[in-house]
């Protein structure tokens, strides 16, 4: 009987060792041959305990290969496969894979002719039961091979799938078959192949994105009062907000919005109009803009909900700098004073966001050119701030020409009525006017602009003393009639 002690090759090594015996039967014994102690072959059973690592080939389902030393799966690969079991109870603990060794390092030979009937009974069951093993577990290669060719005929027919389904995709940026899942939920919205090229353009972790945690963010967005057909142009404006969480984020802001007086109605149309502010911190971004608009600006609290409501980038934007260069511009150019420029950030605080340069300097410039002095521009701006966000081209310069060459008015009587800058040429100052008119009510001189401002109900029956069905459809031939003058132009 001959003893054998195997010991750690390293001594830092984390896996333990333990010393085992080994009973060696020679084979002059067995054979009668001469005995030759330098290859008595025995049988060792492996000293690994983690079965992931005596099995370094293992794959997942799809036949990708897996690392035998990292027991953490991302989470994408623990929603799918965490329900998946290892069948083979060669893999549990309790067992250990079995290897053949030498003495010598040499490769042994075949069992084969040591189990003709000369070991003694207890010899001969243990290795019969270590054949039986390494059948069982030859079989069971075959059937992970079986399995594998499966897999890859499936993750072949999946990739052909997807690949006719969203050409551009596979072709532009290599489309994983893993987003197909959320591509598939994202469709349920509108979403199209192009769609998907701009966010990935835009920002391509977004279609990495768990279908489940993504279903989870847009139907609680839902339940706050986004609408489903606005979800695709929140998406799309900021893909990020796919991954921006429940409960640490989303919830958060919502209950920001609230606080600040906007109805719990009008909280999806502020989220649609500035998906950004998800990416805002509460505390350290968006609470100190609040503060600067009440403490710096002069907003009081309780309009600050109203305010968000007309503006909902002003929570995004650097405040302290559009406030600034916009109020010492309009101070210096018009000379308003700063309780003016305070009236017009509540009546229209997206002029914040307009270029000082292409956009509040060449009306400003406009309104002069017609003969405005800069008391009177003041006047119309802080009642009709908005005037600032109108086209030249097409709104406030054929509006001027209708007011001195058709009705007969002149410039001063904007600063009363600065509403008129406001109103559809198309839609209600031309045939309103053209009504009257034809009704023989139109009174001479300067044709007041007072008619504009009403109702359709209340023009009719304070002005024309007619039905609000017969203006309609005098509004409708004279619009059918100017679409036909203009196609008759261009053709």
């Amino acid at each position: 009987m001959v003893t054998f002690s195997l010991c750690p090759s390293h001594p830092s090594s984390s896996l333990k060792l333990y010393h085992s015996q080994f009973t060696v039967t020679t084979l002059s014994t067995l054979s009668g041959r001469k005995r030759r102690t330098s290859s008595c072959p025995f049988v060792v059973l492996s000293t690994h305990s983690n079965p992931k690592i005596l099995k370094s080939n293992r794959r997942s389902r799809y036949g990708q290969p897996l690392s035998p030393y990292d027991d953490q799966v991302d989470d994408v690969e623990a929603y799918h496969f965490s329900d998946v079991s290892d069948d083979d109870w060669l893999l549990n603990d309790d067992f250990a894979e079995v290897s053949e060794i030498n003495v010598d390092r040499k490769k042994s030979k075949s069992l084969k002719g040591l189990a003709n009937g000369h070991l003694n009974g207890e010899n001969g069951k243990s290795i019969a039961e270590k054949s039986c093993i390494r059948n069982y577990d030859h079989g069971s290669k075959k059937s992970k091979g079986s399995s594998l060719d499966v897999a890859r005929k499936g993750k072949r027919a999946t990739r052909k799938n997807m690949e006719d389904r969203f050409p551009r995709l596979s072709e532009e940026i290599g489309m994983d078959e893993k987003w197909l899942p959320l591509i598939d939920y994202l469709s349920t919205f509108g979403f199209k192949e192009s769609h998907f090229i701009q966010m990935y353009e835009r920002h391509m972790p977004s279609l990495q994105i768990n279908v489940c945690s993504a279903q989870e963010r847009l139907e609680y967005l839902l339940s706050v009062g986004v609408k489903q057909r606005d979800i695709r142009r929140m998406v799309l404006r900021q893909p990020q907000i796919l991954e921006y969480t429940v409960e640490s984020n989303l919830k958060s802001h919502v209950a920001f919005l609230m606080n600040l007086g906007i109805p719990s109605s009008r909280v999806g149309q502020i989220i649609v109009a500035a998906p950004s502010l998800f990416s805002y911190s509460v505390e350290n971004s968006l609470k100190p803009t609040v503060r600067y608009l009440v403490e710096e600006v002069g907003i009081k609290e309780k309009d600050l909900g109203k305010v968000v409501q007309l503006s909902p980038q002003i929570l995004v934007q650097r405040i302290d700098v559009s406030w600034n260069a916009r109020c010492s511009f309009l101070s210096n150019e018009i000379g308003a004073p700063r309780e003016s420029i305070v009236k017009m950030v509540k009546k229209h605080p997206q002029f914040l966001h307009y270029s000082i340069d292409e956009g509040l300097l060449p009306r400003i410039n406009f309104l002069r050119s017609i003969g405005m002095c800069n008391s009177d521009i003041l006047k119309v701006l802080t009642s009709l701030t908005q005037v600032l966000s109108l086209s030249l081209e097409e709104n406030l310069k054929p509006k001027y020409k209708y007011l001195i060459n058709e009705l007969n008015n002149e410039v001063h009587s904007l600063t009363k009525y600065p509403m008129y800058l406001s109103l559809s040429l198309n839609q209600r100052i031309r045939p309103r006017h053209r009504f009257l008119v034809s009704l023989k009510k139109a009174p001479k001189g300067p044709f007041p602009l007072s008619s504009f401002v009403p109702t359709d109900e209340s023009f009719c029956q304070q002005w024309a003393g007619t039905s609000v069905d017969k203006y309609l459809a005098f509004r409708q031939r004279l619009q059918l009639k100017d679409f036909a003058e203009k196609y008759e132009r261009k053709g």
